[in-house]
């Protein structure tokens, strides 16, 4: 069987995932067969011109002719056309594959996931966390689940970019509240959030955060709009920072920027247990530092041998994978899933978008109300 893929949106995210797609039957044999059938969006020339690119069959500009006519749909647009497209696929008994953050709203996103548990247990509905898929994030889970840090005490996640320090650089839709939900907060922090949660939320580790407090930041309160005279307001936090406690005790702090100059893409873990910690970087995304009972500092492992987690489909050990490669082992796993008629045996799932969502939304209100937040 092959699959027949709609995809949403062909600017950034569209790019990834449809690289992706391309790599598959040369590095995943196993993966199922797919069409990159349709390409979705409203500027009929630049579509065309993507869809030619991307290597898609046809293009369309309205996403409710193709919803209900695909295998899968992928909705890779931006966060204000996440939820109704994806619940329409779903009501549809459509898969559906979306970028995060899941919605611009945590009501938004608890229907979206409402309409992933109604699509029943053979339709897949997946979050677009691919941090998880590093080969380097899933080795640090091996370590953690193995015990090999002993029980946690300190959880530490930052990501940091500075590609908005110019304050004449141009506005865009991640700026606008109406469009993207929040700023850094959901671009950068969901994916700060979902790994804390896929690394240590089990309860035999850290477990779920109790509680939190949340700090957001607008440092410029309007942008030029590219192209012309005028400028428009940015409606958004440009930086957070929260503090948070988890079921077991352990503390942590998460922070994002889009104004730590000299940062161009720095996502950092950092987990200390009693027994030992590790470290872990997106620009040095081949590397994982460890640190063990005993030892007089970090060790730096590559994780590039054939037996460490997707490595084995790719280059003789010791040859890095980089950032692109994260969306191909995402893909893989989602469309599997979908093959499978399995919505279980993909995550992150809707419901890991959703739980992502809340600790956004209590990040936001602990900044609101000048306090701490209790999480459910």
């Amino acid at each position: 069987m092959t699959l027949e893929v709609g995809v949403l949106g062909y600017r950034f995210m569209g790019k990834a995932h449809a690289n992706a797609m391309a790599r598959l039957p040369m590095f995943f044999p196993d993966a199922p067969k797919i069409e990159r059938s349709v390409l979705v969006g409203r500027d009929e020339e630049a579509l065309a011109d993507a869809a030619d690119r991307f290597g898609f069959e046809s293009t369309a500009t309205d996403w409710e002719a193709v919803v209900d006519d695909v295998d899968v749909f992928y909705n890779l647009g931006p966060n204000h056309v996440h939820p109704e497209p994806s619940i329409a696929a779903l009501e549809a008994g459509t898969p559906v594959f979306c970028e995060k953050p899941l919605a611009p709203t945590l009501e938004e996103a608890e229907r979206m996931a409402e309409a992933a548990r109604e699509a029943g247990d053979d339709v897949p509905a997946g979050c677009a966390f691919n941090y998880r898929f590093v080969p380097a994030i899933q080795y640090a889970k091996g370590l953690l689940e193995d015990g090999e840090l002993g029980e946690i005490r300190h959880v530490r996640g930052r990501y940091l970019q500075d590609w908005l320090v110019d304050p004449e650089a141009p506005w865009s839709w991640r700026l606008d509240e109406e469009l993207a939900g929040s700023g850094v907060l959901g671009d950068l922090g969901a994916h700060t959030v979902d790994l804390v949660r896929f690394l240590v939320g089990d309860d035999d580790l850290a477990g779920d955060i109790e509680r939190l407090s949340g700090h957001l930041q607008t440092f410029v309160d309007e942008r030029p709009v590219e192209g012309g005279d005028e400028t428009r307001p940015v409606t958004v936090d440009d930086a957070y920072s929260a503090q948070l406690e988890f079921e077991n005790g352990a503390v942590g702090t998460l922070e994002a920027s889009r104004y730590a100059t000299g940062h161009k893409n720095d996502h950092t873990i950092e987990i200390h247990g009693s027994e030992g910690s590790l470290r872990f970087s997106l620009e040095r995304l081949n590397e994982l530092e460890v640190h063990r009972e005993g030892d007089r500092g970090y060790e730096t492992i590559l994780v590039t041998d054939e037996d460490d987690p997707y490595v084995d489909h790719w280059w003789p050990p010791g040859h890095v994978l980089g950032w692109e490669h994260t969306f191909v082992h995402e893909n893989y796993e989602f469309l599997s899933a979908v093959a499978a008629g399995d919505a279980d045996a993909f995550e992150p799932s809707f419901e890991d978008g959703l739980a992502a969502q809340r600790i956004l939304a209590a990040i936001q209100e602990g900044d609101e109300r000048g306090e701490w937040v209790s999480l459910e």
